[in-house]
Order: C-alpha cells, then sequence, then structure tokens
C-alpha cells in the first residue's frame, strides 16, 4: 500500500466522523425542540448515522463511507407533564425528542478521538512522503 492510499483511507475517515460528529451536534441542539421546524407535526426525532466499509478496487483497499442518515423511529419520545404548556396532550404531557444527551456527548466523543486518530496518520503519512522526496534530492 502506498503513502497516497494511506492518506486516502485516513481523509475518508476523517470526512466520515466529521459527519458523525455534525448528527450529534444537530441532535444535542435539538434535545429539547418539542416542535418540529419540518412540519410542525411533532417533536424533533434523532438522527442515527450508518457507516459501510466499501473496496476500493483501484487501490484494493477497503475504506469507510458513510451509508446513510435515518430518524430514529423506534426509540419512544419522552413525555414530560406540561398542564400549562400549549403543545400539551388531553392529559397533559408535552412529548419531547428521543434524544440521548448522554449518548450523544460520548458519541461526539469517540469520533472526535477518531478524527484525531485518522489526523495523526494523514500526517504520518505526509511526513514519511516527504521525508522520501528529501532522500531523493
Amino acid at each position: 500500500m502506498d503513502l497516497l492510499t494511506n492518506m486516502n483511507i485516513s481523509a475518508g475517515g476523517m470526512a466520515a466522523q466529521s459527519m458523525r460528529m455534525r448528527v450529534a451536534s444537530e441532535n444535542i441542539a435539538n434535545a429539547d425542540s418539542v416542535e418540529s421546524a419540518e412540519d410542525a407535526g411533532g417533536p424533533y426525532r434523532a438522527k442515527q448515522i450508518f457507516f459501510q466499509s466499501v473496496l476500493n478496487r483501484a487501490t484494493g483497499a477497503t475504506e469507510v463511507q458513510v451509508s446513510g442518515v435515518s430518524k430514529d423511529m423506534t426509540s419512544p419520545l419522552k413525555p414530560v407533564y406540561q398542564p400549562g404548556n400549549k403543545l400539551a396532550n388531553a392529559q397533559g404531557y408535552v412529548m419531547y425528542p428521543n434524544v440521548d444527551s448522554t449518548a450523544e456527548n460520548i458519541n461526539m466523543r469517540e469520533a472526535q478521538r477518531s478524527y484525531e486518530a485518522n489526523m495523526t496518520a494523514l500526517v504520518t503519512a505526509r511526513e514519511m512522503a516527504t521525508r522520501t522526496l528529501d532522500m531523493l534530492r
């Protein structure tokens, strides 16, 4: 495997982890959004990101890609008793998003560490390429 292939793999990993951080940030930012801005049909639904490994036939290396982002429709919404709220149902409950802030913060931290590891690999490959070119001069 050559250094450019290593750099491409690391760059792909950085792009995937960057998207993971964006999704986690969006979930955290909307953790208290009781009405959806999209259709005003209910609270925000947490988003989940999915990765897949893809074989790059040109290089023979396996790379990571984002295979999709979807709303979490399986986790239940969080009912909070607020009878005075205009969004409360007949029983006085307001439905809050199914965002678990603790899990999202953990996701953010893991994505950050993976991003940094890919950055370190990219910098190392770049330094190796630079040293190789310096030797050839």
